[in-house]
């Protein structure tokens, strides 16, 4: 009978222990809630943008610039932050027409009305990372004889 007792103590003392643990963390997640907005996201998420990992190509000559997902092809707004990007890509380069793999935070824009232009359209306003670029020598093709 003793040792039912020391045991239902020890079960209570160590299920209130873990329950103290609990307690802390969510004391911790009870102050990071202040930055959490009523929809449950952070501002960063209700701030309209998304993150897009893709490869960028800015050909100034021609004045355009194309971001290219894994699914779809972007037409990128041509603004500071373009030319930003596009400083952090020059310096990887090896080609003038190599693309450069790169995560942007940016809002889509559906280009209606224009047949001559991509479908989308991404405005970027954040650079989050500029890769660089995997060497396949399979991936150019060049013209010409050596």
């Amino acid at each position: 009978m003793k040792k039912i007792i020391v045991i239902c103590m020890m079960f209570t003392v160590i299920v209130s222990c873990k329950d103290e643990k609990k307690s802390d963390a969510s004391d911790t997640t009870s102050s990071n809630q202040s930055e959490i907005g009523e929809d449950g996201k952070t501002a960063k998420q209700s701030d309209g943008l998304i993150a897009i990992h893709g490869k960028f190509l800015f050909v100034e000559q021609d004045n355009a610039a194309v971001l290219q997902t894994a699914t779809q092809m972007y037409g990128v707004i041509i603004n500071d932050k373009l030319t930003d990007l596009n400083a952090q890509v020059e310096q990887l380069k090896t080609d003038p027409y190599q693309m450069i793999p790169v995560t942007v935070r940016g809002r889509i824009i559906k280009n209606e009305g224009v047949k001559d232009e991509w479908e989308n359209k991404i405005e970027i306003k954040e650079i989050l990372k500029v890769s660089k670029p995997e060497l396949v020598e399979n991936d150019v093709i060049k013209l010409g004889t050596k």
